[in-house]
């Protein structure tokens, strides 16, 4: 017998054939008055990655997240997760599933420690006998131990993402769903979520990680697939989509005007003069030469070679678009 959930019976053939811990085939999205939010998505999320979903605000990110956890229903389309139809099993799938999604709901009136009591008392499959303990180390893995005890509402906007990841902490977990985590946290809060996400997928846990910023997913990513008004651009393994777009001619020289110069005068497109550092597009013609031109015009190079391309390059090359890259 398949499973009862909260939508009906799981039938066999709803199982999915994939192996993602993640995979929708075709999933869209439109609400009324016509707007399509998420076109067509073919998603696979693999087992055991940190896997960045990745597009500008309003590019069908937080939809996609929403209905891959249940929370609404795809106009067409089908959403599995660990294996099952979304939200048909959603009672069966999201004990297993972290997720914070939009920022926490937190009870202002309560402290962090009892509000991550009331999540946890919420959780039919959680043991109470060690519910206290598990709270203590929620808290303590994403910083918060210190201010356990203030209410909720005097907390700012990065303790309260600190607070949902706890709450998507407490007990184990085989996947992870994060929609921009980092949101409100100053650099070094970031830099520990990035650890904290790192940690996590080496114990196993699966990390489905949504963001705007480009360096955050190139920093803490094994895969990622890129969003765009509402399409899926790209997808696989990161090293892969930068590997995909042109790395820059990069000239370090006391004289950058005068590099300038001579490199446009090489056939170098898109040159961009910096202090003492000059990029352009890689040439077409043999780089020795490029770099002879500049030694014979008089300019001091003390650096000359291609840079490898950033995945900022790679969504720039796939959608002629600008980026927020630092956030």
């Amino acid at each position: 017998m398949g499973e009862a959930s909260a939508t009906g019976p799981e039938r066999r053939e709803d199982r999915d054939p994939g192996d993602g811990v993640i995979t929708t085939r075709a999933l869209t999205k439109r609400y009324r008055g016509g707007q399509l939010a998420v076109d067509g998505l073919h998603l696979t999320v693999p087992a055991g990655s940190v896997f960045g979903f990745l597009g500008p605000n309003g590019s069908g990110k937080t939809t996609t997240i929403r209905m891959l956890m249940g929370l609404i229903e795809p106009t067409s389309g089908t959403a599995h997760v660990l294996g099952r139809p979304m939200p048909r099993s959603a009672r069966a799938v999201l004990p297993h599933v972290g997720a914070l999604i939009e920022g926490p709901a937190l009870y202002g009136f309560l402290s962090g420690r009892d509000n991550l009591l009331r999540y946890d008392s919420a959780d039919p499959t959680a043991d109470p006998r060690t519910r206290r303990a598990r709270v203590a180390a929620a808290l303590d893995r994403v910083g918060l131990t210190a201010a356990a005890g203030k209410k909720a509402k005097a907390y700012s906007l990065g303790m309260k993402q600190r607070l949902g990841l706890a709450a998507a902490l407490l007990q184990p977990r085989r996947l992870l769903v994060l929609d921009e985590p980092t949101n409100g946290l100053d650099p070094q809060g970031m830099r520990e979520i990035r650890t904290l996400v790192r940690e996590l997928a080496s114990d196993g846990t699966t990390v489905f990680l949504s963001s705007h910023l480009l360096d955050e997913i190139e920093q803490v990513c094994s895969h990622a697939a890129v969003m765009a008004q509402g399409r899926l651009i790209t997808q696989g393994p990161v090293a892969d989509l930068a590997a995909g777009a042109r790395g820059r001619l990069a000239v370090t020289t006391p004289d950058p005007s005068d590099a300038g110069r001579v490199l446009k005068e090489q056939g170098v497109a898109d040159v961009v003069v910096a202090e003492e550092r000059v990029t352009g597009e890689v040439p077409e013609r043999d780089l020795a030469e490029v770099n002879a031109a500049l030694v014979a015009a008089g300019v001091r190079v003390r650096g000359f070679g291609v840079e490898r391309a950033s995945l900022e390059d790679a969504f720039v090359a796939l959608t002629g678009e600008g980026f927020d890259v630092a956030g």
